[in-house]
């Protein structure tokens, strides 16, 4: 693929992988194990076909060469071993980014080889042209990406707190406007939500839940209007005199919502950051009220 920019930019694009999940469709989140400067060690969440796949990735970051190579250490079946890299070359007025896989399945099935050519093949595609939206962007990702939150204190258990916040499908009508419809988890800690679909943040979304760390992170996977992307995190933070429960929002603005004589940027804050304080609101009203019956 040639891109009309900076090595250096495509490049930092591609090694900052704590950001892929408002960058790339197929991923939905990366938590950064270890990094000594130049080799790491990530857990990640992504789409693969129509399932939500993890694992824990190596990668090697040479930024002289501007290069980095993968492989997987505990790849989810059916593939057995997954290695890669990713390799950007200044070539003229462009630069040249090349995405390499080679992978083995478990038992050689030819169903599942198939299975994983595909979903291989189509999620480097979407990175690819992901990286190419981005890289022809990046003079104004400044501008394109806007990140914001909102933070409550609750004298209450963390546990009533993150109970709510987890069980999304039990939340009352007067959510409706970010209420589930449905909810689906078929790995613990791993769900998918389909969601009524009158909100700017889409019809789709998945969630990762980390109970022992009190946090909720989420991707929308289907964006409408001024969002090219959405994610978001719920973190609850114990102090002495109580509890700290934040929302975070990461947004990727569409061209037509980013530039400062554009309303949509600011409307799509206001209703993002409503929707945040307002199930803050009743995940709060809900910890107490237990708090009052026990």
């Amino acid at each position: 693929m040639s891109v009309p920019a900076p090595a250096g930019v495509l490049y930092g694009l591609i090694a900052d992988a704590t950001a892929w999940p408002l960058f790339f469709p197929p991923c939905v989140h990366v938590e950064q194990l270890d990094f000594d400067g130049t080799r790491e060690r990530l857990r990640m969440w992504a789409l693969a076909g129509d399932r939500v796949s993890s694992w824990v990735s190596h990668r090697r970051l040479d930024v002289a060469q501007r290069r980095v190579e993968f492989h997987q250490e505990l790849p989810s079946r059916p593939i057995e071993s997954m290695t890669g890299v990713w390799t950007v070359r200044p070539a003229g007025d462009v630069c040249r980014v090349r995405l390499e896989h080679a992978f083995t399945i478990v038992g050689d099935t030819p169903a599942d080889v198939t299975w994983a050519r595909h979903v291989t093949r189509a999620n480097s595609r979407t990175q690819l042209d992901s990286l190419a939206w981005l890289a022809e962007r990046w003079t104004r990702l400044d501008d394109l990406v806007v990140t914001f939150e909102d933070t409550v204190r609750v004298k209450a258990p963390p546990e009533l707190v993150f109970d709510f916040l987890y069980r999304a499908a039990d939340w009352p009508d007067d959510l409706a406007h970010t209420r589930p419809l449905a909810v689906h988890e078929d790995t613990p800690g791993v769900q998918t939500l389909a969601l009524d679909g009158r909100s700017a943040a889409g019809t789709r979304a998945v969630r990762i839940c980390f109970p022992s760390a009190g946090r909720l992170v989420h991707k929308h996977l289907r964006t409408t209007g001024p969002l090219a992307a959405y994610t978001g995190e719920w973190t609850i933070d114990p102090h002495t005199s109580g509890i700290d429960v934040s929302v975070r929002h990461h947004v990727l603005l569409s061209d037509d919502a980013a530039g400062p004589r554009q309303g949509a940027a600011r409307r799509v804050r206001d209703e993002l950051a409503h929707a945040g304080r307002h199930v803050l609101a009743h995940a709060t009203r809900h910890a107490l009220g237990a708090v009052r019956v026990l």
